[in-house]
């Protein structure tokens, strides 16, 4: 195992970078569509709460690989050239942000609607009361959640290989079939993933403590 890592070190970095870099654009964005998309699901402004409402369910129903591979075959076809790495990473930033909007609408729920009707008595707009109330509280309830998706964002990463991200687990398929050794080749692959997501994971419980006890 040690020789597959010493001998592939290049391969397994570059495609420990390209996950790095897919996860990171993927969580960012997927959190600001997801956010924007619980707000717009409990809006007051029906048309906005229905069309929120629609893109959750549409791609919380719809598997990953097939979003994947409708931006990856269908785009390019009809519309313009797109790489597989960019085409993976649309695809997780959509899936993954309707299960965050769907968290963030939950939290938000779960604040008192006292807390609504006291920003708006202080003369803040909705907007306002929402942004500087409402929502930072209703953050620290789906801490946990949230950092559950933010985790399985990562694993998921992996179905950049699927279309030819150049990720992680995309370099370790190569090595796979040239060394014919799949069982270590993956116990490596594998170690590169926990370095990414054991230490989200502690600091996803760093936050939850943390906030408890200000709270």
């Amino acid at each position: 195992m040690f020789s597959i890592l010493t001998t592939n070190y290049e391969a397994l970095l570059s495609g420990f970078k390209y996950t790095i870099f897919s996860s990171i654009l993927a969580l960012v964005f997927s959190l600001i569509i997801g956010v924007v998309m619980a707000i717009l699901q409990i809006s007051h402004n029906k048309a906005a709460r229905v069309l929120a409402s629609i893109y959750v369910e549409f791609f919380r129903n719809i598997p990953l690989l097939v979003i994947v591979m409708f931006f990856y075959v269908v785009i390019p076809m009809y519309f313009f050239n797109i790489n597989g790495f960019t085409a993976g990473t649309i695809g997780l930033t959509l899936y993954t942000s309707a299960f965050i909007a769907e968290t963030v609408r939950a939290g938000i729920l779960s604040v008192p609607k006292g807390q609504m009707e006291a920003g708006r008595s202080t003369g803040l707009t909705y907007t306002e009361t929402m942004k500087s109330i409402v929502l930072p509280q209703a953050m620290k309830i789906v801490v946990p959640p949230l950092g559950n998706q933010f985790i399985n964002l990562v694993k998921n990463s992996s179905i950049l290989a699927m279309v030819a991200g150049l990720d992680l687990m995309y370099q370790g398929d190569l090595i796979s079939s040239v060394n014919f050794n799949v069982f270590e080749t993956y116990i490596v692959v594998a170690c590169f993933y926990l370095v990414l997501t054991l230490p989200l994971s502690y600091f996803m419980n760093y936050l939850e403590k943390r906030w408890s006890i200000s709270d």
